[in-house]
Formats: structure tokens, C-alpha cells, sequence
């Protein structure tokens, strides 16, 4: 009889995302022997997932697992990158050994939506050079924002060559950029994988954007994983962050503060919304132009060089 498993946390979308690659080797290494559940938010994750098949809670067979990653407050410590944490958590759980098998969780899609026809304005998803570009982020963490008229350089740099499509959700912070197709506040879930699908590549800070461009499948058998610059600063270190075949602009080592790693901060100032995250301790200590220095020396260049080597490698 297979053991049955009910997975649950309350984890935001990224941290999902790192869930159904724990989801997808347990499976593809113990084949047969385990049926699986999830409850998370964000069920949209799990879509078409072969992996997932409907159960009850109070079904007495049934084990419901509350996934964490604890070693997170190690991750300065050892090499271990976040995908591997929710996988070996998982093993710990049930008293076997699970093998990695893909570096990056899998979100899936069905053949409607890899074929369905554009339904945003101003979109050619045929478009040899569409890349998502994501310019801000959650109120609640401002130590991962990046200026924007950097993001304007950017933009501005490769006008004529890169399509950017602007994302973000519409109760977070995303300033609008020039000459973008705005999609801010105007995307579900399922929206923002089928765009990523599509694109070509994806600029973004430490955020949902960045799981889910190594999560999706590609749409050009050509390219062996989707391009993404990650402005990322020193705030996680990057093995527990980095993908491989990502371009991770990283700080850390690089300043007092993050000699010994990432800091784990939340925000530049207290916001006094009586939140945690404004405890002294949570607090950036180095801050120049209201960013914290270890991203304020990350400059447009530095992001415009990534993706013209991704250009002129690919």
C-alpha cells in the first residue's frame, strides 16, 4: 500500500516553488510508494502537477507533514542550497533518504496553455527577445529594492533589442518604467507562468520571478535553462540562494556587515507597522541613497554586462 501525505505550509510562492522539487524526488525516487497532497496558498503552483493527487485530511491513513526549512539559519555556514533544505526536511520526516534529481523546483503547464493565443495588449509572444523584468518588490522587505532609475538604464540600454515586460503585484512597490509593456497588478499566477514560458529572460531581485525562471520549462528546445540576472546584493548568501546557469549579482564578502555571509536584514528603516521586521536587529546598518550599501554599488553596467553575455553567448 502506498503511504499517503498531506504537505503543508503557509510559505510565500518562491518558497513553494522549492516544495514541488521535494515533491518531485520523492517521487522519482521512490516511485509508486507514496501519494501525495499539498496545502499551501497559492494553489495555482501545483496546477497539472502529476505528482499531487487529491486527499482528505481526516482520512486516517493519511500523514500530514508541516514543511520547514530550519537550516536556514545555518546557510551561512554550509554549502547546501535552499531547494536541497525542503528535500532533505522531507527525508528527515520520513526516515529515508531522498536523491536530488533537478536543480530547480517545476511548475507545469497544460498543452492549452503552452498553445493558447496572446490575450495581453501590446504582447508578441513570438517575440525572439521578450524578457520579464521585475523593479521592486514587497513593502514589508525593503532591503531587496534596487533603484529604479537603474532599472530605467537598463531598459533604456537595450531599446530596439529587448521587449521588456514589466511585473509585479499591484499591492506591492513597482514604480513604472518607460518604454515597457505594464503589466503591473494585471497578472494571475497561471498568467506570470505562461509570460515566463515565453520569455527569453528574466531581470529580478531575490523574489518569486527568480524560482519560477529556472521552474518553467522553456519554449525554445534551443536553450538548455531561461536567462536571468538576479540583482541580489548581500543580504542571502548565494549558495543557498544561486542558481547555477543564473547570473546572481552578489555582494557578499564584499563589506563589514556581510563579511561572514548574507545578513538576513528585512528593511533599510523601521516602517512602524509594529511588524518584527523594524527590531534594531532587523535592520540594514549600512545604508547610502536610502538602498543599503550592499546594492547601491550594484550599478546599471553591472546588469546591462549580464545580459549582453547572455546575448552574445546564446
Amino acid at each position: 500500500m502506498k503511504t499517503k501525505l498531506i504537505l503543508r505550509t503557509d510559505s510565500c510562492p518562491g518558497d513553494i516553488i522549492m516544495l514541488t522539487a521535494a515533491v518531485r524526488d520523492l517521487h522519482q525516487t521512490y516511485p509508486n510508494q507514496y501519494t501525495t497532497d499539498v496545502r499551501t496558498p497559492h494553489k495555482e503552483l501545483w496546477f497539472h502537477n502529476p505528482y499531487i493527487t487529491p486527499l482528505k485530511e481526516r482520512d486516517p491513513d493519511v500523514r500530514v507533514i508541516d514543511c520547514h526549512y530550519p537550516l536556514i539559519h545555518q546557510s551561512n555556514q554550509r554549502s547546501s542550497h535552499f531547494i536541497q533544505e525542503y528535500i532533505d526536511f522531507l527525508g528527515r520526516k520520513l526516515g529515508v533518504p531522498i536523491r536530488p534529481t533537478l536543480f530547480r523546483g517545476e511548475v507545469f503547464m497544460s498543452d492549452s496553455e503552452r498553445n493558447q493565443k496572446p490575450v495581453f495588449s501590446g504582447i508578441n509572444l513570438e517575440a525572439r527577445h521578450m524578457w520579464l523584468i521585475v523593479a521592486g518588490g514587497k513593502y514589508d522587505f525593503t532591503i531587496k529594492w534596487w533603484a529604479h532609475d537603474r532599472y530605467q538604464e537598463v531598459v533604456d540600454h537595450f531599446k530596439g533589442r529587448i521587449t521588456f515586460v514589466q511585473v509585479g503585484r499591484s499591492d506591492h512597490n513597482h514604480f513604472p518604467l518607460q518604454n515597457v509593456i505594464d503589466l503591473r497588478g494585471k497578472t494571475t499566477i497561471r498568467d506570470l507562468i505562461r509570460l515566463t514560458f515565453h520569455c527569453r529572460g528574466v531581470v529580478t531581485p531575490v523574489t518569486f520571478a527568480m524560482h519560477l525562471a529556472a521552474a518553467v520549462e522553456m519554449r525554445e528546445n534551443s536553450l538548455s535553462r531561461r536567462p536571468c540576472v538576479v540583482i541580489a546584493g548581500a543580504r542571502e548568501p548565494p549558495q543557498w540562494e544561486a542558481y547555477p546557469f543564473h547570473q546572481f549579482i552578489h555582494t557578499v564578502g564584499m563589506l563589514p556587515c556581510c563579511r561572514s555571509g548574507g545578513c538576513w536584514k528585512a528593511r533599510v528603516l523601521p516602517l512602524g507597522d509594529g511588524d518584527e521586521k523594524d527590531l534594531k536587529e532587523n535592520l540594514c546598518v549600512d545604508v547610502v541613497n536610502s538602498l543599503p550599501r550592499c546594492i547601491n554599488v550594484i550599478t546599471a553596467a553591472d546588469v546591462v554586462r549580464r545580459i549582453e553575455m547572455y546575448l552574445e553567448c546564446l
